[in-house]
Parts: C-alpha cells; structure tokens; sequence
C-alpha cells in the first residue's frame, strides 16, 4: 500500500502523537508499504524509508512550540507524484484540512485519527466559551473521513456522541524493549532528584509543561508527603509558571530526556504522576508502566483503559473537591503507602505493558487500511 499522511506535529518535536506516528511509519516501512509525510517545516527530509516534506509554517500564538502548516501547490505536486493508495490525516487542523481537501479533490480514500483533545484544552487558555464551536469545526473535518479512528474507547463514545460518524479503536502501542526495568541507576536517579537528598519516594511526571497537563496539582501532594521529591521531565511554554509554582518545593526541573535516559529515567521513579485529565491516550503512562513505575492518573478520558486501579497504578478523581487534589493525594499515599504493593504493582504495570507493541498495532491499522480500500474498490465498481 501507498499511504500519505499529514500531520500537523513530527520530528523534531518530541511528544506523544510524534511518537506513535514515528512507530507506525517505521512498521508500515518495515511491512513492506510505501509511506510520505507532510508535515511543518524544520523535518527531517527523510524518515525510516519515508519521504518527509516539510511545509511552511507559522507557531500557533498561544503554543508556539506547535507550527500549523500552510499547505500549497508543493504539497498538491508531491502527493500527484506519490500517488497514494489512501490519505490519513493526523488531528485535521490546517496542514489536515489540505489533505482532506486533497483526499477529496483526487477521489482518494480519506482515514483520520483522534489524538489531542482539543475542545478541553481550550478551557486551560482562558476560551472554554468557545468549546462548543471547536466541536462543530472537529465534525465537519472529521466527517469527510470513511473512518475517525482514536486510541481510547473513551474517545470512540465521546467523538460519536458528538456525532462524529465512522468511528473505531486505533489500539494503543509501547517499546517494551525501549523502556525496561532495568535500567533503573543511582547516577540517574541523583539527576533527577537534583540538589535534594534521596531521602522518601521520588515522583516523577514526563510530558509538555503546558496548562491543558494541570502539573500544577501535584504540588499539594509535595506538601501533604514532606518525604517526596519531585522530578518534572520535559519542558514547553507553561514552565516559567510551574517554576513559580513549585518554589520552595524539592522540584527538580530536568528538561527533555530521550531514548536510554529517557527510559532510565522512568524506571528511576517510584511513581509516576499524571495529573492531566484531558488525555486522549497518555502514551507515557505506558511508558513508565514499561519500565516498571507504577503510575497515578486521572479517572477520565482514555486513562482507566491503561490503569486498573489499585493492581498496576491508582486512579484519582480529577472533578471531585479542591481541583481534585485531595483524591490525587489519596491515590498518590496508597500507591506509596506498601513497599510490598508498590512491587507488585511494577512487576504488574510492566505484564500490562508488554500486552502491547508497537508492530501489533500497527498491523491492526493495516487492516484498517485494507478494509478501506477494499470497501472503495467495491464503490467504483458498483458505479
């Protein structure tokens, strides 16, 4: 198969949606399909096997580390020169609205996928009022798709409830030979810990440092837990806030990590918080369940698919009283509480890890592709 897709974020940024699409391209490679990414400008010209195409681009004003792409006649020349076997959009914004023109345009079968929910970030940046229009705009892209595929079964219920049509699960994927348990070290663990003592439990958070991920309920864990130290991985546009934030708290600020030591540093942490409660999937909590850090995350969204409460991580509720820091609290102590339970819990959120690779979901999403293609070949010829 020959399949194009448009994305609005790729390498070299550094998030969950660009790991799952850096995966599936190197698999779909690997299988033996042909694969070309449109993508904003700053790529890598090529990608495991994969053209990369990089589109001009301008930083969206309230989240400038996330470029949307102006598609133009380049793009329309690279895909006629491709000639793609079907379209897959990634979060249609305004790189995917070109691509789902394009789909349309040249009568090639169109496939989207789910991944930011977007419409709950909005009330993180001051604009909740206009949710219900992002949701009319979402519809109307998403409905030129034969298929909305998304990576929880939260998001399948919630996106057609909304009435966005044709939509199915998109399962979830994790390096499990990436992100292992033994690659837990003192060197690694001083790093994050910082200038703090390696005394109590270190928790750790692994992510964009951006409203829409509420780090900011962490911080009266620290409080409630005197023995805690925290370690934040990552960075982005809200870190200069979260810095403020967490003065006075043993909070080490690390930065990005990847590969080896991003892994290490995973397998470093006796839990792992996930505050957030707009995710669509939360691919680092498999990560971290990969390499053995039991993990804390929100009762919503995709989360309850990954964590089942209290046998591979705790589950805290992110809408009950004080912004749901006293659950989070609550959750955070009994996931602590036991060194007894918190080692069943690793040994338990690596089996639930190991569930899932990347090349079994890949090839889900290649029968996905098939059936497509399969139902459209039947289309014309019925025509």
């Amino acid at each position: 198969m020959k399949i194009a897709f448009f994305t609005e974020t790729f390498l070299p940024k550094v998030d969950g949606i660009v790991t799952r699409l850096t995966k599936t391209v190197r698999h779909l490679v690997e299988a033996g399909d042909e694969v070309i990414v449109f993508c904003p400008e700053g790529c890598p010209s090529n990608y495991m096997g994969a053209k990369v195409i990089g589109v001009a681009a301008m930083p969206l004003p309230l989240y400038p580390e996330l470029k949307l792409g102006l598609p133009g006649p380049a793009v329309s020349e690279a895909l006629e020169d491709f000639k793609p076997d079907l379209i897959h959009v990634v979060n249609p914004a305004v790189l995917g609205l070109g691509g789902i023109w394009l789909a349309k345009t040249n009568n090639i079968p169109l496939i989207a996928s789910y991944h930011t929910h977007l419409p709950k970030y909005l009330e993180h940046y001051g604009m909740g009022m206009l949710e219900p229009l992002l949701w009319e705009l979402l519809k109307a892209a998403h409905n030129q798709a034969v298929l909305n595929l998304c990576t929880s079964t939260a998001m399948v219920k919630e996106l057609s409830d909304k009435g966005i049509q044709n939509t199915a699960l998109w399962q979830r994927g994790v390096d499990t030979e990436t992100f292992r348990p033994e690659l837990r070290n003192n060197d690694m663990r001083k790093r994050l810990l910082g200038k703090y003592s390696d005394e109590g439990s270190l928790l750790i958070y692994v992510g964009r440092l951006s409203a829409e991920k509420q780090i900011e309920r962490i911080k009266p864990v620290l409080n409630a837990l005197p023995n805690t130290r925290l370690a934040l991985v990552g960075d982005g546009p809200h870190r200069q806030q979260l810095e403020k934030v967490f003065d006075q708290t043993p909070t080490t600020f690390v930065g990005y990590l990847a590969g080896e030591e991003l892994a290490s540093a995973y397998a470093c942490g006796d839990a792992f918080l996930f505050p957030s409660s707009t995710e669509t999937l939360g691919l680092v909590l498999l990560e971290a369940m990969a390499a053995g850090c039991p993990v804390v995350g929100a009762n919503k969204g995709g989360i309850p698919d990954i964590i089942t409460d209290t046998k591979n991580g705790c589950l805290y509720e992110p809408d009950s009283a004080n912004d749901g820091s006293n659950s989070l609290i609550e959750a955070t102590q009994k996931l602590l509480g036991n060194e007894i339970d918190r080692q069943a819990m690793r040994k338990s959120a690596r089996e639930e890890a190991e569930r899932w690779g990347w090349a079994s979901a890949t090839e889900q999403l290649r029968n996905y592709y098939r059936d497509v293609l399969k139902n459209n070949a039947k289309k014309i010829i019925a025509a």
